[in-house]
């Protein structure tokens, strides 16, 4: 097992002769006046790149004590409304929200050496928005939210087990399975969003959306 001290698992920071093996061309973040029109090109070029999850994203949030937490979630609705997640809501995220509901997200596309920041207050997603999703998941799937004390002590994993066996016999594969009261959805709206763009030696391409009222102001950052 390798040491928790040993730097050797950490890569080093690319030298100039990486960087000579990797064009510098990349374009620059267009100016445009819309964040979400920017976003939603970024993501489709992800979803076409990325091998797992371009839709994956880190989601922070802050509990009741002010300690900040972080966890990856899936989006799965962006529209000028905002950024919109599902979860169980008695969980850690879910109590947190609901206890400060503002959060971060952030995307991190690999492939294409980009990120989206973004920050704002949540709110959430009505009854019929959340069954709609919920109807859309995999039979086993909603079985599994339904069997889950999510963030909760799981004294072994045959207990869940158990229970996902149980609920699959009430249930089995038919759509009439219900959403459970606990697990709805979160509709984050957005006050600022940065996308970055990685450029060579550390030159990199950000720029900044500051919502103003209805309107956005935007601007460029130092890398």
């Amino acid at each position: 097992m390798t040491s928790t001290t040993d730097k050797a698992v950490i890569p080093p920071s690319p030298s100039a002769s990486d960087y000579a093996t990797d064009p510098t061309g990349k374009p620059l973040i267009p100016n445009v006046t819309d964040p979400f029109a920017l976003f939603n090109d970024w993501m489709a070029e992800a979803r076409a790149k990325e091998l797992n999850d371009s839709n994956a994203m880190s989601l922070a949030t802050v509990d009741a004590d002010g300690m900040p937490d972080v966890r990856v979630v899936l989006l799965k609705e962006v529209t000028p409304a905002g950024f919109v997640f599902f979860t169980n809501l008695e969980s850690a995220k879910g109590q947190q929200l609901k206890a400060n509901p503002v959060a971060a997200l952030g995307f991190h596309w690999k492939s294409l050496r980009r990120q989206v920041r973004i920050r704002g207050t949540v709110e959430r997603v009505t009854d019929a928005e959340a069954d709609e999703y919920f109807a859309t998941r995999a039979a086993q799937s909603r079985i599994s939210a339904i069997a889950s004390d999510q963030s909760r002590p799981l004294p072994d994993r045959s207990v869940f087990e158990q229970r996902i066996a149980e609920l699959s016999e009430i249930y089995g594969d038919g759509p009439d399975i219900p959403r459970p009261k606990f697990w709805g959805g979160f509709r984050l709206t957005p006050v600022e969003i940065e996308f970055w763009q990685d450029q060579a030696f550390r030159s990199h391409d950000r720029l900044r959306f500051a919502r103003k009222g209805d309107a956005w102001e935007t601007g460029r950052l130092y890398p």
